[in-house]
C-alpha cells in the first residue's frame, strides 16, 4: 500500500502503542493543573472600602491615592484634652491613655477588618449558594455510550465465506448470500511452522478483504505497491480483526477472519473506504514474521574489514566494539553487513523494527542499545525521524540482516553532540533489522 492508500487496520484505541521510543527522545511535561485559587487584598483597597482616615483628616473618598497607598490608615481617633498619665486617670471623664487608644484602634482596625472579610465571604457564598442552586449539566447528563464491546473470538459460524488460494498470494473470497450471524471468526485456514505470535510480538501480515454487507473490495497488501502491515499484536495498535486475531498463531499460517463492527470500524464505520457502521468485514490473513521485543538476527557474520571496528556478539546483551587503533574520523558513511538477510529489501518510507547497539568509535564506549531495554526500536526509514546515518544506511539493506554502520560526526549528532556523545563524535553501531512493512 503507498502511504496515500488508507489502511483497513486503522488507528486502535491505545495510548502508547508499547514500542520503544528514540532514545534520543524528549518527554515534555505538562503544566500541573491547579483546582484552587487565592486572593489577596491590598490595604489600600480596604482603606477605601472602610473609609478610614488619620486623626484630624477627614475620611478618604473612594479612588483617592494618599503619598503612601500601601500603609494601614486608622478609622477613628480620641484625642485627649490633657495627658497626666499613660492610663489618663485624671481625664474627665476619665479616659483611656496612650495604650488605651493603641489598644482601641487594633480592635477598631480588626472589626473593620472582620466586618469587611465577612462581606466579602457572604458575598462570595451567595454566589457559590445560587451556583449550586442550579443543576450541573456536567454530572447530571447521561455518560456518553462507550464502544460495544469486541465479542468473544470463535473458530466457527453457520455460514462462513469461502476462500480459495495459497499462503503468499492474493485470496480470493466467496462472500455467502445469507447475512453474517455477528460473529467473531478466526479459522485457521493452513497452519504455518513458525514462531507462535505472543502479546507484544511485532507481527507483520498481508491481507485480503471484503465488506460482507455489500461484496466490495477493500484496499489489500497485495495490491499494487502495497506493503505488510507491521505492529506489535495485543496492543490494540490496530482493530481487533488484526490486532487479538493474530494472537496464539503461528508464522506462516492463513487465517480466515469475520469481524462484525465491534472487531472491526465500530459504530461510526470508516467512510473514507465506503465501510458502512454496520458492516461486517472478512479478512484472509497471512501471518509472515513474528518477532519478541527482544529478539535478535542470526545467521553465518561475515567479519569487517580490518579498517572497521570489529564486532563481538553477545547474543541478546549489547556487542561489544573495539575501535580501530589510530583510525582517523571518516568523512563519509561507511557500511558492512556482518550478517545478509534473506528478507525483502528495505526501501524509504518503511516502518522498520531493529535492535541496536552504539557506541563511540574513538573508544568503544557504549552510549545506548535498545538489548539493554528489552525492546525493539521502531521508525519510518528516510523520513528524518534519526540520524542521517541510519536512514542512509539502512535503506536499501535487507530485512534479516545484521549491519555495522560507521557514522561521521556530520551525519550524526555534528558538533553539538547529544547526552552522552561529545561533540564532533564519530558513532559506530550495530543493527539487526527484524522487519518492516507499512506501519
Amino acid at each position: 500500500m503507498t502511504e496515500k492508500t488508507p489502511s483497513p487496520g486503522g488507528a486502535g484505541t491505545a495510548a502508547n502503542d508499547g514500542s520503544a521510543g528514540d532514545p534520543t527522545a524528549s518527554r515534555p511535561g505538562g503544566q500541573i493543573a491547579a483546582d484552587r485559587e487565592s486572593i489577596v487584598v491590598p490595604p489600600a483597597i480596604l482603606a477605601q472600602q472602610a473609609g478610614w482616615a488619620q486623626p484630624g483628616e477627614k475620611p478618604r473618598v473612594t479612588g483617592t491615592k494618599s503619598e503612601d497607598e500601601d500603609a494601614p490608615q486608622i478609622f477613628a481617633s480620641n484625642v485627649r484634652k490633657a495627658d497626666s498619665s499613660e492610663a489618663g486617670y485624671d481625664e474627665n471623664p476619665p479616659g483611656v491613655g496612650k495604650l488605651g487608644v493603641i489598644l482601641g484602634t487594633v480592635l477598631a482596625v480588626l472589626l473593620v477588618g472582620s466586618g469587611i472579610t465577612l462581606y466579602l465571604v457572604n458575598k462570595d457564598s451567595s454566589k457559590d449558594t445560587a451556583a449550586a442552586a442550579q443543576p450541573d449539566t456536567t454530572k447530571s447528563a447521561p455518560p456518553t455510550p462507550t464502544a460495544a464491546p469486541v465479542p468473544p473470538i470463535k473458530d466457527s459460524a453457520k455460514v462462513l465465506p469461502t476462500v480459495t488460494g495459497d499462503f503468499g498470494k492474493k485470496a480470493d473470497i466467496q462472500v455467502p448470500g445469507e447475512a453474517s450471524d455477528g460473529s467473531f471468526v478466526v479459522k485457521v485456514l493452513s497452519e504455518g511452522s513458525g514462531p507462535k505470535v505472543d502479546k507484544n510480538n511485532w507481527t507483520s501480515v498481508d491481507y485480503t478483504a471484503k465488506d460482507w454487507n455489500t461484496g466490495k473490495d477493500i484496499p489489500s497488501s497485495y495490491d499494487d505497491k502495497g506493503k505488510p502491515q507491521i505492529f506489535q499484536a495485543g496492543t490494540d495498535a490496530l482493530i481487533p480483526a488484526l490486532d487479538q486475531a493474530v494472537i496464539g498463531k503461528k508464522a506462516g499460517s492463513r487465517l480466515l477472519v469475520v469481524a462484525p463492527p465491534a472487531a472491526g470500524f465500530g459504530d461510526q464505520g470508516k467512510p473514507d473506504m465506503s465501510i458502512g457502521a454496520k458492516d461486517n468485514l472478512i479478512f484472509v490473513i497471512d501471518i509472515r514474521n513474528t518477532n519478541a521485543p527482544d529478539a535478535v538476527v542470526s545467521g553465518t557474520v561475515t567479519p569487517p574489514p580490518a579498517d572497521f571496528p570489529q564486532v563481538k556478539d553477545n547474543g541478546k546483551k549489547p556487542a561489544d566494539i573495539t575501535p580501530v587503533a589510530g583510525a582517523k574520523d571518516p568523512t563519509e558513511l561507511k557500511t558492512h553487513v556482518l550478517i545478509k538477510g534473506t528478507g525483502p529489501v528495505v526501501e524509504k518510507g518503511e516502518k522498520v523494527v531493529v535492535q541496536y547497539t552504539g557506541a563511540l568509535a574513538k573508544d568503544g564506549k557504549i552510549f545506548d542499545s535498545s538489548l539493554s531495554k528489552g525492546q525493539a526500536f521502531s521508525f519510518p526509514v528516510g523520513g528524518g525521524q534519526v540520524i542521517q546515518g541510519w536512514d542512509q544506511g539502512l535503506t536499501g539493506q535487507t530485512v534479516g540482516s545484521r549491519v555495522e554502520l560507521v557514522i561521521p560526526a556530520s551525519l550524526g549528532y555534528g558538533d553539538k553532540g547529544q547526552g552522552d556523545i561529545p561533540p564532533g563524535s564519530t558513532l559506530v553501531f550495530v543493527v539487526d533489522i527484524l522487519d518492516a512493512g507499512q506501519g
